[in-house]
């Protein structure tokens, strides 16, 4: 994966998305966490699926057999630089609803829940 963007990625504030982790049927949302097992050992939010992104190789040829490319899938990492990279490469894939979540997991715990361990 490149950090280059060609398309414009959709984001979504921390508040937002917890006002949808609240309100929304799961089913609806498709949750994705790019970072590595030790970060989402120290923090992690419920319902997220975890691909840590050094083991793109070992999941990236069941992307479309895991997750629904029409439904709306939020990918989160540490502070949203891995899940934007991520978020591009599912819109390659052809993932039509995809946004990233802009802070990740650090600015969730600012804003939202001070219970999440920041690192």
């Amino acid at each position: 994966m490149t950090p280059h963007f060609s398309h414009s990625i959709e984001q979504i504030s921390v508040e937002e998305l917890d006002q949808r982790l609240r309100t929304q049927p799961m089913p609806a949302l498709q949750l994705i966490d790019v970072r590595e097992s030790e970060e989402v050992a120290i923090a992690s939010i419920a319902n997220f699926d975890v691909l840590p992104l050094s083991q793109f190789a070992r999941w990236a040829d069941t992307i479309l057999v895991r997750f629904d490319p029409h439904v709306e899938t939020l990918v989160m990492c540490h502070h949203g630089i891995r899940s934007a990279q991520m978020c591009q490469w599912l819109q390659q894939q052809g993932f039509t609803n995809v946004k990233n979540v802009a802070g990740g997991i650090d600015a969730y715990s600012l804003a939202v829940d001070s219970t999440i361990p920041r690192y």
